[in-house]
């Protein structure tokens, strides 16, 4: 018997829409586990998903994808990259694996809740394959490290990140709460689906992928392209909600969930991509500067998916586009300052040649952050290694949890208000807008600062701090990546100098 063509089905066998007997459309569908409150009922069953895939046809892609990325592993397990391979290198696998391997894992708990709660039909659909998608990525992910855990116990933190109050895993567990935990389906798929995976993930994955490859890491490079290419269909969950509240006269609702996901994501990877892109990809194979890749997949084609829909830029355009320059040299100071409180041994990148390249790439680098590093670059060259470590924790933002850093344009001020008699802190007038938007949301979370002044943390002092981040329990903290040897280049060019 012949056949049938897969568009003479396929909008039957993914339709599981159907009317309720026994309990009400509200019972079925809690408005505030499911959102788009005012859309009318026949509006969700319109629900057009871009990619469209059946269940055979998505296990044997999957097949493959594994097939493919195990097999490059299994080839390629006896070449000792971990001993081979760039100091910095190895640096940027051990802060992916342990900010990212669990959360993956916590997606799929995201994308079951629109399995559950979301009201369009082909949503329902599409995301049933979205937590397969998830859960496949969480246990690659904590596969491949696993091998390197008895060569170096930073590789502990892939699986332990999250289970710990380190401050790096704070501010990213509080993002992921946010956009993928606590908010109807909706808006969490606007904000996760569109805002984050349409974005910034290709930003995560495309770019690294690339840089691996050219650091010849082949094996990182299969896994991290065979997880983009689920990332980029799933990522499309978004794009028809936002369609369907444009359509039915809640564009500024959109624009306004937008706003807030995108700045929320771009300040948590100004950390996880801006850093290791800068500074820790050796200097030979590096693809491009992090705001040469934030222009491409995001000023560019994020924006071009913005216009597409009718939506504008965020009202903060200007403040975006003057921090992509900025914000993440100051970030990649206070991570290399507090390397003790990391997981990874961070690169400083700043030998003469990394100056120049950063100099060439972000102008005026040299006589900004290049005169902070001079000062810690003294103290390393004259044996003053403890005048490179702060002895107070920095001051930490109530909205991202992450450290306030000034920049050339904006010197480290204080904006805060009051809320409740509780004073709370913003790293920029942004984060204070996402508070006051709903301080409810935000209020109620104790950051690494607050927990140390309120005594949760004992001994009151950096050692208690490591501590209570777990580390030394879980595994060592951060030291210098390549054990200062960079400092030895400005030795000699002291003894040169006389």
């Amino acid at each position: 018997m012949a056949l049938l063509d897969r568009a003479q089905w396929y909008d039957i066998a993914r339709d599981t829409q159907w009317t309720p007997r026994y309990v009400t459309e509200a019972e079925l569908f809690p408005p505030e586990l499911s959102g788009g409150e005012g859309l009318p009922d026949e509006v969700w069953a319109t629900y057009d998903e871009p990619y469209k895939v059946s269940y055979r046809e998505y296990v044997d892609i999957q097949r493959q994808k594994d097939a493919g990325a195990y097999s490059v592993k299994a080839a390629l397990e006896r070449a000792d990259l971990y001993n081979k391979a760039d100091p910095g290198w190895i640096s940027i696998l051990k802060e992916h694996y342990a900010a990212v391997a669990l959360v993956e894992y916590g997606a799929s708990f995201q994308e079951s809740r629109f399995v559950r709660w979301s009201k369009a039909p082909g949503m329902r659909n599409m995301a049933t394959f979205g937590m397969l998608d998830e859960i496949r990525h969480g246990q690659i992910q904590l596969y491949f490290p696993h091998e390197y855990v008895n060569k170096d116990r930073q590789f502990e933190w892939s699986h332990a990140a999250m289970f710990t109050d380190n401050w790096v895993t704070l501010g990213a567990r509080h993002f992921f709460d946010d956009v993928m935990m606590t908010r109807d389906a909706v808006s969490t798929s606007i904000f996760a689906n569109f805002s984050f995976e349409t974005g910034f993930t290709n930003l995560q994955f495309i770019g690294l992928s690339g840089d691996a490859a050219k650091a010849g890491d082949f094996t990182f490079s299969k896994l991290i392209q065979s997880i983009q290419s689920d990332e980029a269909r799933h990522a499309q969950l978004g794009t028809p909600l936002l369609q369907m509240l444009i359509e039915n006269g809640q564009s500024g609702e959109a624009q306004k969930k937008i706003d807030i996901a995108f700045w929320r994501s771009y300040r948590l990877f100004t950390i996880l991509s801006g850093i290791p892109m800068d500074y820790y990809v050796p200097l030979d194979v590096r693809e491009a500067s992090f705001k040469e890749f934030m222009e491409e997949w995001i000023v560019t084609q994020f924006m071009r998916s913005l216009e597409d829909l009718g939506l504008s830029k965020p009202w903060y355009w200007d403040i975006f586009l003057r921090d992509i320059s900025e914000h993440h040299h100051g970030q990649h100071l206070g991570t290399y300052s507090w390397r003790p409180t990391l997981w990874w041994d961070p690169a400083a990148g700043v030998s003469p040649e990394e100056r120049d390249w950063l100099e060439e790439k972000y102008p005026g680098w040299n006589g900004t952050f290049g005169k902070v590093w001079d000062v810690l670059i003294d103290n390393f060259a004259h044996d003053r290694p403890e005048k490179t470590v702060p002895g107070t924790l920095p001051i930490i933002c109530n909205v991202s949890q992450l450290p306030i850093v000034g920049t050339p344009s904006r010197t480290l001020r204080d904006i805060s208000l009051v809320h409740e008699g509780r004073r709370y802190h913003f790293a920029s007038e942004v984060d204070k807008w996402i508070f006051e938007d709903d301080p409810e949301r935000y209020r109620h979370h104790k950051n690494l600062v607050d927990r140390f002044l309120g005594g949760e943390i004992q001994p009151a002092d950096l050692g208690g701090v490591l501590e209570y981040m777990g580390l030394g329990s879980v595994g060592p903290g951060g030291d210098d990546a390549h054990g200062f040897s960079w400092v030895d280049t400005y030795r000699k060019q002291l003894v040169k100098a006389g």
